[in-house]
């Protein structure tokens, strides 16, 4: 076994650094398992900004070793090119490009044959995004507006129907952005996607602690079907995004539409959480608010204010259960492209909410069909008036 913190990485120890990575296993166990150091393991990760290398193999159609052997041996023995050919089931043509390749009758040599055409068909495929200037100018462009890799794939197909030029995957965004040797998107474009980490990799679900209890909640298993086939708009999911030094904002999202209002919140005592939850539902046009879905946290604890205020029942998730509140959860993984964890939210104002929610209101959703949140709830409110 190497020792621990060195380099040098078999093979073997390659293949199964990147099976753990991609199944989600931290650094340090990792590091622990390959008895390596976490500058070395890391060193490897970032050469492919964190995305496994594919694994290279032969073409189906490629001379093997052992073929090229067969060819050694006829060459020794002045043997044509034919007979060789005739021996290996190939075309003459086949087998003699390979041996002007490599060095004519004279100097042709199996294996070094062999090793210098593996060499050569590493030469890349040109990546779209290198061969379009058109299509890389679009994809920065919105990649810039915070879009994510998700959505601009899927807005190309909607905004250029008749152009299949205009196409590509998200994943070969991403590539194209943490592979930076490929070298057809500016890095800093990173700094715009949701998660920001240097190198890419799989979330791993956090634990979570027990929740508190509230006084006479009403329980999510009472709500009406209404609410979870999402057919009325009204129904509103909300929680609280924590930043660093016991700050936080609330967040509501519709329902049906996933329309957002985020709320400036002076602390996460039930007082001023609910005081500031009843002015911002205030500001939603009549009839918009139905209900509203919460998790288990003490801020809501005076939920019977807040209905008696709104006309809105509260509703309360089942301990540990975020998906319950599905639509939330993913809002408040969006949110953390502009309020990071770790960042303080002190000094984030009502208008800066408001801002980040119209950018996130007026952005096409895949789970809406490649609608943005404003026009479904548009198009909803008017049906239901």
């Amino acid at each position: 076994m190497p020792r621990r913190g060195g380099g040098g990485f078999s093979a073997e120890q390659i293949r199964e650094l990147w099976a753990r990575w991609q199944a989600g296993d931290s650094l340090t166990a990792i590091c622990a398992a390959l008895s390596k150091g976490k500058g070395a393991v890391y060193a490897v990760l970032t050469c492919t900004g964190g995305i496994a290398p594919r694994v290279r193999h032969r073409a189906p159609g490629a001379l093997t070793l052992e073929e090229r052997e067969v060819i050694t041996r006829g060459l020794a023995t002045q043997a044509s090119v034919r007979a060789m050919a005739r021996t290996l089931r190939r075309a003459p043509s086949t087998i003699s490009r390979e041996i002007q390749r490599h060095g004519g009758r004279v100097e042709y040599r199996a294996a070094r044959a062999d090793t210098e055409a593996w060499m050569r068909a590493r030469r890349p495929k040109p990546c779209v995004l290198s061969r379009s200037p058109r299509l890389r100018a679009a994809v920065a462009a919105q990649l810039a507006e915070d879009w994510s890799p998700q959505q601009i794939a899927r807005w190309l197909v909607t905004e250029y129907p008749d152009d299949p030029m205009m196409r590509v995957s998200h994943e070969t965004l991403y590539r194209s952005l943490y592979i930076q040797a490929r070298g057809v998107l500016k890095k800093e474009l990173i700094t715009h996607l949701r998660r920001r980490h240097p190198i890419r990799r799989r979330t791993g679900s956090a634990a979570r602690a027990a929740p508190p209890r509230i006084p006479d909640l009403v329980s999510i298993r009472a709500r009406p079907p209404e609410v979870a086939d999402r057919a009325i708009p009204g129904h509103w999911e909300g929680d609280l995004l924590a930043g660093a030094r016991n700050t936080h904002i609330a967040t509501l999202v519709e329902r049906t539409s996933r329309y957002v209002h985020l709320v400036h919140v002076t602390s996460k005592e039930t007082t001023p959480v609910v005081n500031a939850l009843i002015r911002e539902v205030q500001r939603l046009p009549a009839g918009l608010l139905r209900s509203l879905t919460w998790d288990r946290g003490l801020e809501l604890a005076h939920h019977h204010r807040f209905t008696v205020a709104t006309d809105a029942q509260v509703y309360f998730c089942d301990p540990a259960s975020p998906w319950q509140r599905g639509s939330n959860e993913n809002t408040n993984g969006l949110l953390r492209q502009y309020f990071p964890k770790g960042q303080s939210l002190a000094h984030v104002t009502q208008d800066d909410l408001d801002a980040v929610a119209r950018k996130l209101n007026t952005r096409p959703r895949l789970t809406l069909g490649g609608r943005t949140p404003a026009a479904v709830l548009a198009a909803a409110v008017a049906t239901t008036g």
